[in-house]
């Protein structure tokens, strides 16, 4: 029976596999990540696309044509894919005229007559300092900035887009500025073989400047002139000249690393800090699991048959003491299993994702790849989430897994789409930008009922035809009472306590991750990220094992749920780390601004919960597993 059990995992797991790549391809259409170099001959048009309007203060991204700017003939919408939907991108044309190797001085764009109101919306958006977004050619617009190093080197950052305007300094302290002139700067390469441009690099140089009725003069890039600023601080009408420049510069950067100056950051040190923080932990935790497994388990396990063989009686004590009930099925155990498959949806998206962004598959400059690989994924691993679903359950002893599998194709997806529609109309009736169509709402749900949820129930049926693998203790009848513990010792206490070195070794990248998110800066760090992935889930695997290790020999034999809810603890602590980082570096005045911090927080938090909660939950399966089928139990 056992020999043919192993043999129908096998098959089954192969038929997974065929099935995955099957559904992969259909909920992607053929979708290939990555971008491609684009050349343009000297004199073609190079098209500058514009994005909505960002905002740190209020986080709340509108339109670009939602302020009286410039406007082509006919604006068109821009958006190529359903990742960009879903990161607030909103990429419409532009009316710039911009040649590729053609350099523009001071060429006016249009003359706007501004109304009160208008006046007003622009002093509202200055004051909450947005700051306008653009593309060129997947490059997004960033303003250099300059700093000392430590060794007082001058060295150069950049910010993503560029002020729409400033409040106070000359000549008056309180009058509103507008930015009506920009300097762009395009750094590209030149092809040898058929002489074309391919840009490597787009920068703006935003400046304000209250030009007369035919502009004289305006400033190069980087080098502002003495001219009046822009003021737009009267009520009456007030008419706008907008200007631009652009300067071509030949760079010899290779457009496979176009991106590498943007990963340049003050605090790049940081990041190997976090990586041999992360390790030291690692082998904190490892070296214990080898104590425990090497040392006082090997020795336990030697002792053990040494009384089987001398055939002397002793009383039993420590682990083996709750053999009969150590598999005892746990409570809510269609949750628990419903949690683990999620668990294992996460896990794969999370690590293919990340993978593919760290060998350059996924690249951020190619707007909305990321988030469009990450649902495909997530789609796609649904097949997974209801295999080991149905595993768990089976192992739970559990027969209702009809229910079983609704709950796991309904319970995660479901509780992020409802905290996610909650924010979307939260943005929706703030008239944002961000806010999701109702035709895109329509195709996540398509997404989600026409393919997750069938996948689940497919991988759910390999599921229950698998033979569970063969365990040598039998579970008593009747439940052993478990001893009184002193207060360390408490189940809850061990449970919130095992959550911080998950999280200890990815606070780091989790600030940085956050400053991306909220702060608007480069995140390209992906190698890092890979790394600290990985170090996560090894923690949460052996603290997991570790803990479990000394409840059962304390005489507690409730592992199942604990060997979860450890390392998915730390998820915790992520909140309390958000609630740090909202009070010390985020500078939210509206009400509206702080429910959608907290509520992608949320979403974050649920999403490391089960992640590292399935790790733990696994590991400690195995290792229960192995240790009480190794010694012969009467």
């Amino acid at each position: 029976v056992k020999c043919v059990g192993h043999q129908t995992l096998h098959m089954n797991i192969r038929l997974l596999f065929f099935f995955f790549f099957c559904s992969l391809f259909v909920s992607s259409c053929a979708y290939l990540p990555g971008v491609h170099s684009k050349g343009y001959f000297k004199g073609e048009s190079v098209p500058l696309k514009v994005n909505a309007l960002t905002s740190v203060q209020t986080q709340l991204p509108y339109f670009y044509y939602s302020l009286p700017f410039c406007r082509p003939l006919k604006i068109e919408n821009a958006v190529e894919n359903l990742g960009e939907i879903l990161m607030g991108d909103r990429l419409e044309n532009s009316p710039y005229d911009i040649s590729a190797g053609t350099n523009v001085n001071c060429q006016v764009l249009c003359r706007v007559n501004l109304k009160g109101s208008e006046l007003k919306l622009l002093q509202d958006r200055i004051k909450e300092e947005y700051r306008v977004q653009w593309l060129l050619e997947n490059f997004p617009a960033v303003t250099p900035r300059h700093y000392m190093d430590g060794e007082g080197n001058t060295k150069v950052f950049y910010e993503e887009g560029f002020p729409l305007g400033r409040i106070g300094g000359a000549p008056e302290a309180n009058s509103y500025y507008l930015n009506n002139h920009v300097s762009i700067k395009i750094l590209y390469n030149v092809d040898e073989e058929d002489e074309t441009h391919h840009v490597v690099g787009f920068e703006v140089d935003a400046q304000s400047i209250q030009h007369p009725n035919a502009p004289a003069e305006c400033p190069h890039f980087g080098h502002p002139i003495e001219a009046m600023p822009q003021s737009i601080s009267r009520e009456e009408n007030t008419i706008i000249t907008f200007t631009y420049s652009v300067i071509w510069e030949q760079k010899d950067v290779h457009w496979t690393n176009r991106m590498d100056v943007y990963s340049l950051m003050p605090d790049n040190k940081i990041h190997w800090f976090s990586l041999v923080n992360s390790l030291l932990i690692i082998l904190f935790l490892t070296g214990m699991v080898a104590l425990i497994l090497l040392r006082a388990l090997h020795s336990d396990v030697i002792r053990y048959k040494e009384l089987e063989t001398t055939q002397e009686f002793q009383e039993e004590y420590g682990w083996k003491l709750v053999h009969g009930d150590v598999f005892r099925p746990p409570r809510f155990r269609s949750l628990l299993s419903a949690l683990v498959g999620s668990g294992v949806q996460v896990f794969g998206m999370t690590l293919i994702t990340l993978t593919f962004s760290a060998v350059g598959f996924l690249t951020p400059e190619n707007r909305g790849a990321i988030m469009t690989a990450m649902i495909v994924l997530f789609v796609s691993m649904g097949l997974f989430a209801g295999y080991f679903s149905a595993r768990t359950y089976t192992l739970c002893q559990g027969t209702e897994w009809k229910s079983n599998t609704m709950l796991t194709a309904h319970l995660f997806p479901g509780v992020i789409f409802g905290i996610f529609l909650v924010l979307n109309f939260v943005l929706v009736n703030e008239g944002s930008s961000s806010a999701v169509p109702f035709w895109t709402l329509l195709v996540l749900i398509l997404l989600w009922f026409g393919i997750s949820v069938p996948l689940v129930f497919i991988g759910s049926r390999f599921g229950n035809r698998s033979l569970p693998e063969e365990q040598k203790v039998a579970v008593n009848l009747l439940p052993r009472d478990i001893p009184d513990l002193p207060w360390y010792s408490n189940y809850y206490v061990t449970t919130l306590l095992g959550g911080i070195l998950p999280f200890g070794v990815v606070f780091i990248e989790l600030f940085f991750v956050f400053t991306s998110l909220w702060l608007h800066q480069f995140y390209l760090m992906f190698g890092f990220l890979v790394m600290v992935f990985f170090i996560l889930a090894i923690t949460s695997g052996e603290i997991a094992i570790v803990l479990c290790y000394y409840q059962l020999c304390s005489e507690d034999y409730n592992w199942w749920w604990k060997s979860f809810l450890t390392p998915g603890s730390s998820a915790l602590y992520m909140l309390l780390f958000s609630v740090y980082y909202y009070s010390t570096k985020m500078h939210i005045t509206r009400f509206v601004s702080m429910v959608l911090f907290f509520g992608y927080s949320l979403i974050m938090a649920f999403f490391l919960f089960v992640l590292t909660g399935f790790v733990g939950f696994w590991c400690s399966l195995v290792f229960v597993t192995k240790i009480y089928n190794s010694i012969k139990i009467d």
